[in-house]
């Protein structure tokens, strides 16, 4: 029996749309990707592409979502993939649960209700997640699944996720600690699993998902018991455009002194400060360029500065989790710049051979099974590539056929 699930992941003024087929296992093959761009305005653009990597450009016939999911999915069927008699149901990626939603659930009207209720939480994501929830239940008369980003942190301890703020203010605005990204370290440090040969139950890792985006997460025995962002995305790690942690009166200072309302400054710190404040390039790739540019260039201090800053806050999280874990079996390096930024990489395990991390030069520049360690180091260190889209499906797949 082969099941298909559909994965939705919807933003302001996109769509991305997977395909997954599953038969005995749970790992699924993915059958197809389509991408919709500019969704909302006449400039919208539709690709798909099938395995073997074949692209084809769809012409839209409307802007709304709708229009465009009802177009992608005519594009599936007329090449066979997600016909009604293999279709188990549809998997949407959520940002943010709250503390209601701890779990995958099926999506019906109180789930609906409860997720526009946690959009002041999540204000830029979950309405448009919302949008592509309401536009699949027109679409398609089938069983539905809402997995959320927040929810693989549900399972930290009330002292992980506590701020020291009045106790009875943070329980009336629910003030609290709730970490994203949920889905990428839960995958990868799945799959990490797998590769040391031991249950993911019986395990001891720390994920870092860096990219223009970046948190950590400590994760015992399958569960997460600490991450570095916290009630919004912006605590933690430093970011592309994001600050991570700073002294929070910083924010009044800002404010005052330049004459800043708080939500100028909380647009400060979320899209002008991280590595584009400190350096002027948000993408890592170009701030590396320009680190190893000329001696003459003006701007090289501070892409070393940049880059610099950024690794150290990542060498903090990790000699913090070792302590919360006790050590660590493996640590797993993903996302755009943890999969690909060998020099990064180098750079994060620097003075952690302490603690048995250690990263051999030549799997660290090409990796061999995603791994970076020599094979006897007491902590693996892998490079493992993300795929949110396909933990969605099997996370939908496992409700659908768990009834």
């Amino acid at each position: 029996m082969q099941d298909q699930i559909l994965v939705l992941n919807s933003g302001s003024s996109s769509l991305k749309v997977d395909v997954f087929s599953f038969e005995r296992d749970d790992h699924g093959v993915a059958l197809a990707e389509a991408m919709a761009e500019r969704v909302g305005t006449p400039e919208i653009q539709i690709q798909i592409k099938r395995a073997g990597n074949e692209r084809e450009q769809i012409a839209p016939r409307g802007q709304e979502p709708d229009a465009a999911l009802e177009c992608i999915l005519d594009a599936f069927l007329a090449h066979g993939i997600f016909p009604p008699e293999r279709r188990l149901g549809i998997g949407h990626r959520v940002v943010h649960g709250g503390a209601r939603f701890t779990t995958p659930v099926r999506i019906d009207a109180t789930t609906r209700a409860g997720i526009e209720t946690c959009s002041e939480l999540a204000p830029l994501h979950n309405p448009a997640n919302l949008a592509g929830i309401d536009a699949a239940m027109r679409l398609f008369p089938m069983e539905q699944v809402a997995v959320f980003d927040t929810a693989f942190h549900a399972s930290m301890p009330e002292v992980a996720r506590t701020y020291a703020i009045p106790f009875e203010l943070a329980g009336k605005h629910g003030l609290r600690r709730y970490g994203f990204h949920g889905s990428s370290h839960a995958y990868v440090g799945e799959l990490a699993a797998g590769l040391l040969g031991r249950p993911f139950a019986d395990c001891r890792i720390i994920t870092l998902h860096l990219g223009n985006g970046a948190s950590a997460c400590a994760i015992h025995n399958g569960q997460s018991v600490d991450t570095s962002m916290g009630f919004t995305p912006l605590e933690g790690l430093v970011m592309g455009t994001r600050s991570g942690d700073i002294d929070p009166a910083l924010v009044s200072l800002i404010g005052e002194r330049e004459n800043l309302s708080p939500a100028e400054v909380e647009t400060l710190l979320n899209r002008k400060s991280g590595l584009l404040g400190l350096s002027g390039k948000s993408d890592m790739r170009d701030l590396l360029e320009l680190a190893e540019s000329s001696p003459d260039s003006p701007d090289r201090e501070r892409a070393r500065l940049a880059r610099d800053v950024f690794c150290y806050r990542i060498r903090k999280y990790v000699g913090a989790y070792l302590a919360v874990l006790n050590g660590a079996d493996a640590l797993v390096f993903t996302g755009g710049i943890g999969e690909n930024a060998a020099d990064i990489r180098a750079r994060c395990c620097e003075g952690l051979a302490f603690a048995g991390i250690q990263i051999d030069p030549d799997r660290n520049a090409n990796p061999r099974n995603f791994r970076l360690s020599p094979e006897a180091a007491p902590t693996a260190v892998f490079a493992i590539p993300t795929d949110e889209e396909r933990h969605i499906a099997r996370q939908t797949r496992r409700l659908l056929r768990s009834a």
